[in-house]
């Protein structure tokens, strides 16, 4: 399923630490590896602060690792400088999970189009109104909204545009930040529908950062479940629910509300709250919240090792 001529990106060893009050330090990812390969979705899925939107920052080169590497087609984007690192930008984009403030409130939507255009020199703005036309009917929008303004569209609307925009420089990579979180169910799916068929025709790995686990796992190739900076558990996005085996990537699931669920069982919830960030304990990040809590869990961290065909679950219990 995943054919090494058709990996793109390549995430490495990535640590992220931010330094915090009292000379501590914050372990926002703690030695998390992915891949991303060409028409295939990645999703990431934790509870919000578990480092996962962090993580995709680095990416596309918002944040730069404490260490690792983010390898592009073998070469380490961390360590491009300049227009070296501007030229490669243009391969992966992102769409935000708030377009309204990703978007210049004075900008029209043509120009909000053809803003990554310009600024690499791929258009005169005299083609502005034809280039904003063609990506607007991609991303299925009537070419009348090219004249407005951000205020003047829906929530689901404004996501298509960001979409739109990403699309512009026929990136290879597009990572979606919570991109339908703030968006009814119905809008949702229909924005999922919409990358779905835009990854078929121009096979375009994509990065989907979402707490959702009944959504994600609906069109995600591959589902990474993150806690505490730590990845958890990697499988097949269509094993999750028969297969999943940490109990987070399970407690996830048993919180998902569903029209086909059996109403007669009661729907489970994680004991406690998660650690301090700031003081997470020496073994399993997940000990204080997990039931079947061990001796072993509170002194050794449990490595992230392969239980089954690209199946992986970091837990002493498999």
């Amino acid at each position: 399923m995943y054919e090494m001529d058709k990996l793109v990106i390549e995430a490495k060893h990535i640590t992220k630490r931010f330094p915090a009050s009292g000379g501590r330090t914050l372990t926002a990812c703690d030695d998390v590896s992915l891949n991303l390969y060409k028409g295939q979705t990645l999703g990431v899925v934790g509870e919000s602060g578990c480092g996962k939107s962090t993580f995709m920052k680095t990416v596309v080169c918002l944040e730069k690792p404490t260490e690792g590497e983010v390898l592009f087609h073998g070469k380490d984007l961390i360590a491009m400088k300049g227009e070296e690192l501007r030229k490669n930008r243009r391969n992966i984009q992102m769409v935000f999970q708030d377009p309204a403030s990703a978007f210049h409130p004075r900008m029209r939507v043509r120009e909000i189009i053809c803003e990554p255009l310009l600024n690499f020199g791929l258009i005169k703005k005299r083609e502005m109104g034809a280039v904003a036309q063609k990506y607007l009917e991609m991303v299925e929008l009537p070419k009348e909204f090219a004249d407005r303004y951000q205020h003047n569209m829906s929530g689901g609307q404004r996501q298509r545009v960001g979409i739109a925009r990403a699309l512009t420089l026929e990136p290879e990579v597009i990572v979606c930040d919570e991109a339908t979180s703030a968006l009814d169910m119905s809008v949702q799916q229909t924005i999922i529908e919409l990358l779905v068929k835009l990854q078929k025709e121009k096979d375009i790995a994509i990065g989907f950062i979402c707490h959702d686990m009944a959504l994600v796992q609906q069109f995600a190739h591959q589902v990474a479940v993150m806690y505490m900076g730590n990845i958890v558990e990697v499988i097949n996005g269509r094993e999750v629910y028969e297969n999943a085996k940490h109990p987070y990537t399970q407690a996830l699931l048993g919180a998902v509300f569903d029209l086909h669920m059996d109403f007669s069982k009661e729907i489970e919830s994680i004991d406690s709250e998660p650690p301090s960030p700031l003081d997470v304990p020496p073994g399993c990040p997940f000990q204080n919240r997990c039931s079947h809590c061990k001796a072993e869990c509170g002194t050794k961290k449990p490595p992230l090792r392969e239980i089954g065909p690209q199946h992986f679950v970091a837990c002493h219990l498999q």
